[in-house]
């Protein structure tokens, strides 16, 4: 059985096959790079990130394009995506210009998924590069029937694509039923979406065109870039689930009369977030960001968390959860991955050291019919539409399997090798969770142990400057040890742990 993946578009699971022998395209709508990345797009990218992993994984030989957009113009705020520019509004916030806060929000964003070990896409393409493009877009719909402009804005007339709905599976009775906002006396009809937007002469972002001074409507964005860069069919279009309606809906609507054949083949979906069981927001006080949860941020922690969490701890959360599923994340379940993702690691950095001193061999025939066992049930529950909690339950395992290996006298090298292989293909390659080097997994044990013994005083040393208020001293301890080692205060004293 090949990969199979949950289709929005059909609702149902479908064995993916790609349109082009050999070659996937994949687009999967980015951040609007308006603030820090939060929770709510560690669950999507690091989602996406392990399909990428994984079809990589499965075929080595494939030509796989990934593409990720960064949305820097026409995200509108509302839920009709009828107020203001989301971009303009932090840059007010922040008395920058727009694209300095563009720019500052992408790097950080990527910093994040950098952290994360959520690989680069093949190409991300920035909406205002590709104003040309998107003006083109509108000349088609406009020349084909199914757009209209109005006082300098040109709206889709969904009207002309009887289709629309079919991803959501609403129709335009109740999306007018449901309409809760001023609906714009320019629209012919209260469910159409602006392809173009008329700039006021106070918008900082506008470009000419043949309407007059305006920018494009975030939908139209996601169309260009996606087909620009792989083609019209393309393989899979991935998204979080809030935006199968209306973005998702609208890319499809202008991107199948424009050019006469379906956008995208399969459309993958990801669940929200909740923080300790509520809705991630502002307003309630739990909207999180990732900086305020990673060890290594200068950001103070956020006030519903106890202490900070490795990067890799909050992947592993992530991959806890069915990508379809939501997830809540709490103080208490990150608390719960910490502990299981240093259980992995050190488990790996213990078959590394020990491999350094232990001689050659054969492979013990039973250790490998195991861990191809164990291959099998990982691809088995990869290949059930990206079932990751049970793909982590067998790195776990994994972890007994070596630790039962690391308490014998008569392991090999060979034999520890081939386990150190499962946890870099699985726990690696395609989880991301496992690194390729550890510093600590290249000392023997002895070398190990003496390291460890120097920290575990340093420590004691810092702890005592604390209990004296001499934060200076404590501060200069941490700051000499921080690029391998991670200290972190809790009610119990400090732990410590490699990096």
């Amino acid at each position: 059985m090949g990969l199979q993946l949950y289709n929005s578009l059909t609702r149902r699971t479908e064995e993916f096959v790609p349109l082009h022998e050999k070659q996937v395209g994949i687009y999967v709508c980015g951040p609007t790079v308006y603030g820090h990345a939060h929770l709510g797009h560690a669950k999507s990218y690091v989602s996406f990130d392990v399909l990428v992993r994984y079809l990589r994984y499965l075929h080595r030989d494939w030509n796989i394009t990934y593409v990720q957009n960064i949305t820097d113009v026409g995200h509108l705020l509302g839920e009709t995506n009828e107020g203001e520019d989301r971009m303009l509004v932090a840059a007010r916030r922040e008395h920058k210009h727009p694209m300095a806060v563009a720019e500052y929000y992408t790097r950080s964003y990527f910093e994040d998924m950098d952290k994360l070990n959520v690989s680069r896409p093949d190409i991300s393409p920035r909406a205002s590069g590709h104003i040309v493009e998107q003006i083109e877009l509108v000349k088609t719909l406009l020349e084909k029937g199914f757009a209209y402009e109005a006082n300098g804005s040109v709206y889709f007339d969904v009207a002309k694509f009887p289709d629309y709905g079919k991803l959501s599976g609403r129709n335009t009775e109740e999306m007018i039923a449901g309409t809760r906002v001023e609906v714009s006396p320019d629209k012919r009809n209260p469910v159409d979406f602006a392809i173009w937007k008329k700039a006021e002469p106070n918008h900082i972002m506008q470009w000419p065109s043949p309407w007059g001074m305006g920018f494009p409507g975030w939908h139209l964005e996601c169309s260009v870039m996606s087909t620009k860069y792989l083609g019209q069919p393309f393989d899979i279009h991935g998204g979080g689930l809030d935006n199968k309606f209306p973005h998702h809906e609208c890319e499809i609507a202008q991107s199948e009369t424009a050019r006469g054949v379906q956008f995208a083949r399969y459309w993958v979906h990801n669940n929200m977030v909740t923080v300790d069981g509520q809705k991630m927001s502002k307003s309630l006080g739990n909207f999180i960001t990732l900086k305020q949860v990673f060890t290594d941020s200068p950001e103070p922690r956020h006030d519903k968390l106890s202490r900070k969490y490795d990067p890799l701890a909050v992947r592993q959360l992530t991959l806890n959860s069915h990508y379809r599923s939501p997830i809540d994340f709490s103080d208490a379940a990150l608390s719960a991955a910490q502990s299981g993702y240093d259980k992995i690691v050190g488990t790996v950095i213990e078959v590394r050291q020990r491999w350094n001193s232990t001689p050659a061999g054969e492979v013990d025939p039973k250790i490998a019919a195991e861990l191809d066992q164990l291959k099998q049930k990982f691809e088995q529950a990869m290949n059930d539409d990206l079932n990751t909690a049970v793909a982590l339950s067998v790195m776990f395992e994994i972890v007994r399997l070596a630790n039962g290996l690391l308490a014998r006298n008569d392991v090999t090298k060979e034999t520890l090798n081939e386990v150190d292989m499962a946890f870099r293909r699985l726990g690696g390659d395609v989880l991301g969770i496992v690194k390729e080097t550890y510093a600590t997994s290249q000392m023997t044990a002895a070398e190990y142990q003496r390291l460890s013994n120097v920290v575990n005083r340093l420590v004691e040393e810092r702890q005592k400057a604390r209990q004296q208020k001499n934060f200076a001293a404590a501060d200069a301890i941490r700051n000499a040890i921080s690029a391998e080692i991670v200290l972190e205060d809790t009610p119990e004293g400090t732990k410590w742990r490699w990096k």
